[in-house]
């Protein structure tokens, strides 16, 4: 690597600012970023939780729609020692450029140069808020570095059939883009030499040389035809550039995850978004929350501990593959494959399989959940059921398309 007299200087960028809509409806009333997951955390709490274990904690987060409890969230949990300079700070749509609110991810940027300019780093992270996995973000950079690229785009293999979903990446000699297409069609690209079922896929986050991106937003600021965003536009006039290069995620290695299989999910949709909590569950789950070496932070709530009691006519509770978080009660009820958040209460004889139940979901006495998700306070009433009747369900709430059962919050279950 190549050798600085001192240590770069370090901007990370967290953008939050999308709507969120194929999340709807747990993004009804707040942001993506904000959404609960995996017990108690939030989804913005694993982009920080990187950036914060790599040593780099100078961090903004661009927000712009229903941020209220992601602010909150910010300011309550996010609190870095300003002695040393650090902090987690959300900067909200200024209107720098005029009035208007971002237009896109490149946008976003472009109209928070100041923040540029007042720390004047030498590079800068532009990490995505809504997705599950861990990096080391220092090897990372310097990888960026050694590259000698203007920006630098985190890769991994996905299934080509996904293709649409993604930013493709061609590959040529060393780490060099030769070509990137942002959510193609299958029919316009093809797979990996080693590997035609799969493709290189971006997984939103990236680095830029401050100088380069500096420059690169002005230029596409001034572009006649310009979609602002980053993967659709900053990143393809990067490759054109030739100064576009790709870091193997698979080549990343993280503290207390040896010999563990690379994990990354974007949880941009509900299936998305189940799949991933189902991901936790299970004997071997495939994304580990409980690596200590590389802990993924989040609030601290005084809540007493989890609790599984019997019940005198249902007998003892059977509780499997879950994750039970403080202040959740169990209570002669079977739970199986489930993830339940704080304050979550199961009565005598309910069943919750494969179901993620969020903040102070209530499930009554012989109630039967299956493949539900369930934002914070729903009550589902003794004896009814969700998710086993998808027919009665499509007309009562939303179902997605992999068929999981999702209810808003506080949402009425209807016999």
């Amino acid at each position: 690597m190549h050798r600085q007299d001192r240590r770069p200087k370090v901007l990370s960028v967290i953008l939050a600012g999308g709507e969120g809509k194929r999340l709807a409806p747990l993004t009804l009333d707040r942001a993506k970023p904000a959404v609960p997951f995996g017990g108690h955390y939030r989804l913005i709490d694993f982009p920080l939780s990187n950036l914060a274990n790599g040593g780099y904690r100078k961090i903004v987060v661009l927000t712009q729609y229903k941020s209220h409890s992601l602010d909150v969230h910010l300011s309550l949990t996010w609190r870095l020692s300003a002695v040393l300079g650090n902090y987690v700070t959300s900067v909200p749509a200024q209107m720098r450029q005029g009035p208007r609110w971002f237009l896109g991810s490149a946008d976003a940027l472009f109209q928070n140069l100041n923040l540029i300019d007042d720390e004047k780093p030498d590079y800068v992270f532009v990490f995505g808020a809504d997705h599950i996995y861990r990096i080391d973000p220092v090897q990372m950079l310097e990888h960026h570095i050694d590259s000698g690229a203007g920006v630098t785009v985190a890769g991994i293999r996905v299934p080509r059939d996904e293709s649409t979903q993604f930013g493709v990446i061609k590959r040529g000699s060393a780490s060099i883009i030769t070509e990137f297409l942002e959510k193609p069609e299958i029919d316009q690209v093809q797979g990996l030499d080693d590997d035609p079922e799969s493709i290189l896929a971006s997984m939103g986050n990236y680095v830029f040389t401050a100088d380069s991106l500096v420059e690169l937003l002005h230029e596409n600021a001034r572009a006649e035809t310009t979609g602002h965003d980053v993967g659709g536009d900053l990143i393809p006039m990067m490759v054109a550039k030739g100064e576009a290069s790709v870091y193997d995620f698979t080549q990343n290695r993280v503290p207390g995850q040896i010999g563990r299989p690379h994990y990354w999910r974007d949880v941009g949709t509900i299936d998305s978004y189940y799949e991933a909590h189902m991901d936790l569950v299970g004997h071997n789950p495939a994304f580990d929350l409980y690596n200590s070496d590389w802990p993924i932070y989040t609030l601290g709530r005084t809540l007493p501990p989890a609790k599984i009691d019997d019940h005198g006519e249902y007998g003892p509770s059977d509780v499997r593959r879950s994750i039970i978080s403080n202040g959740a009660i169990v209570a002669g009820a079977c739970v199986r494959d489930s993830v339940l958040s704080p304050d979550v209460a199961v009565a005598a004889g309910a069943v919750v399989e494969n179901s993620v139940l969020l903040d102070g979901v209530k499930i009554g006495e012989g109630a039967a959940v299956s493949r539900v998700v369930l934002d914070k306070n729903v009550v589902v009433p003794p004896g009814l059921t969700l998710g086993h009747e998808l027919e009665h369900d499509r007309e009562h709430y939303t179902v997605s398309e992999g068929g999981v059962v999702v209810l808003a919050k506080s949402q009425t279950v209807v016999a």
